[in-house]
């Protein structure tokens, strides 16, 4: 079953209301497997000196994070995040909207979207005569967001509530638009940066993660 926008119901909300960030009730072994995946994954990359990939990869997962940052501030300031993820659904909730799971696969998005790029990453599609068309890196990015978007309705429909959305202006479109975009043109284009300015987007973006982390949890706040 796919859900297309949040219902603005009591039972979203009260489910919502339930949700117990970093406890460690429904905790088990899968997290430590997921972690030793995403580990033996990254390293490999590192070992074959694949840089390209690892940049894709913590490009992407570094706006993730500031985007469930984001959504766990709006949830502390307005009482409901944009999205949020059940206690039924998963091991271990890092923030209102993201669980251990989730933001592991979203790990290896980025490199995962880098890697389905054509090999020549000038192409550019519907081109003639080697003019105009469109990059072929915005067109990964669109398809990979819709995809993700989609999903994403699939797991709002999920009986164990796997996502949870509760505004009723919330749902696939600005899912879409406003998130899934956004994270697959950071993977996309952040590898065919300069070295300098790839390394001070990635130094300034997960900086700006670990402050935000460092401040906002012992605040309460998210």
């Amino acid at each position: 079953m796919f859900v297309f926008w949040g219902d603005g119901s009591q039972e979203a909300m009260r489910l919502v209301e339930s949700i117990r960030v970093r406890s460690t009730e429904n905790f088990n072994w899968t997290f430590i497997f997921i972690l030793a995946v995403v580990f033996y994954v990254y390293w490999t990359e590192f070992h074959n000196k694949n840089t390209e990939v690892l940049c894709a990869g913590l490009a992407l997962y570094g706006v993730h994070w500031l985007y469930e940052i984001a959504n766990a501030v709006i949830g502390h300031v307005f009482g409901y995040p944009l999205w949020s993820v059940s206690n039924a659904s998963t091991t271990y909730i890092l923030l209102i909207g993201v669980c251990w799971e989730l933001s592991m696969m979203f790990s290896l998005a980025g490199m995962i979207s880098f890697k389905m790029l054509p090999h020549d990453r000038s192409k550019r599609y519907f081109a003639r005569d080697g003019k105009g068309g469109i990059d072929c890196r915005l067109v990964g990015a669109l398809e990979m967001a819709l995809l993700f978007a989609l999903f994403e309705s699939f797991l709002a429909g999920t009986s164990n509530h796997s996502f949870i959305w509760v505004y009723k202006w919330w749902g696939v479109l600005p899912v879409f638009i406003t998130t899934y975009v956004p994270f697959f043109l950071a993977s996309n284009y952040v590898p065919d940066m300069e070295p300098k300015k790839r390394r001070a987007f990635l130094i300034g973006e997960w900086g700006l993660v670990a402050l935000l982390l460092i401040v906002l949890i012992p605040l309460g706040i998210i």
